[in-house]
């Protein structure tokens, strides 16, 4: 079974709708023939009710197995200050609220993972909103504790972050880097102080991102997952990402990995998957 740590469907969604019809089984034309197993992120309430439908889908659950996450991404905080000082009346988020909607959905089993949550601290914009990113990511942390979730990670230039909290990360049942962007050092030094660290390649190493690729070569391979991001993070040449490109990225870690073939590999995912997020 091809697995896929994180994606957005309810934005892969809204994507294809540019190009095609509204009707909600377009999605099927995204499934590759192979059944998938993936993470819907969700960041409000419209993405989680999305999701949860798209589960409950009878034609495309029959190859689509789709739980979720859900989480406070960090990049919020930049765009509400863009949009605070863009429209004098736009309204604030109450992110206390949504802490609480957070923990409430944990309670009720809706959710199998906490995030994507993190830091983000691309530029000066970005570094403004730390403070609050940090405060929030203390908080999911603690829910993710309170109920013995994986973490979620975004982290973006924020490395340095992440290594403030290893000692409270070693508590967690799995911490899941989405889009692991750090360097091969970085991810065994997590490793080594006792973080229960996956870390998951998307369409990055098919774009030769150098980096990404060292990390997906010689990470243990007992700890590699892989994701789509979709709609985002997509192929060259194509409009967006979207779970054919699994395959793909598959295809990719394979070869990385010096000779496994795509079966090997999928079988190794596959299990990788199930022990981060469900067992």
């Amino acid at each position: 079974m091809l697995t896929d740590a994180h994606c957005h469907p309810f934005d892969l969604f809204n994507t294809l709708q540019k190009t095609e019809n509204k009707n909600i089984h377009l999605l099927e034309n995204t499934l590759p023939d192979k059944n998938i197993l993936a993470i819907g992120n969700a960041c409000d309430m419209t993405d989680l009710s999305f999701n949860e439908k798209l589960s409950r889908n009878d034609i495309l659950k029959e190859k689509l197995t789709l739980l979720s996450s859900f989480g406070i991404h960090p990049q919020i905080f930049k765009m509400l200050n863009d949009k605070l000082r863009a429209f004098s009346d736009y309204q604030e988020i109450n992110f206390d609220e949504q802490l609480e909607t957070l923990d409430k959905l944990a309670s009720e089993k809706r959710i199998i993972a906490i995030g994507e949550c993190g830091f983000d601290l691309f530029n000066a914009s970005f570094k403004e909103t730390e403070t609050i990113q940090e405060r929030y990511f203390s908080a999911q942390i603690e829910i993710a504790l309170r109920y013995d979730l994986p973490l979620v990670l975004h982290i973006r230039r924020a490395i340095h972050k992440i290594f403030a909290f290893t000692k409270t990360l070693s508590k967690c049942k799995a911490v899941i880097f989405h889009s692991w962007s750090g360097t091969l050092d970085e991810g065994l030094s997590l490793l080594r102080r006792k973080v229960n660290t996956y870390f998951s390649f998307g369409n990055t190493i098919l774009l030769n991102h150098k980096q990404a690729i060292n990390s997906c070569a010689h990470l243990p391979q007992e700890r590699l997952l892989t994701e789509t991001d979709a709609p985002y993070q997509r192929r060259q040449g194509e409009f967006c990402s979207s779970w054919r490109d699994l395959l793909f990225i598959l295809d990719t870690i394979a070869k990385l990995r010096g000779g496994l073939t795509a079966l090997e590999a999928e079988n190794i995912l596959e299990e990788n998957f199930m022990k981060g997020f469900l067992f």
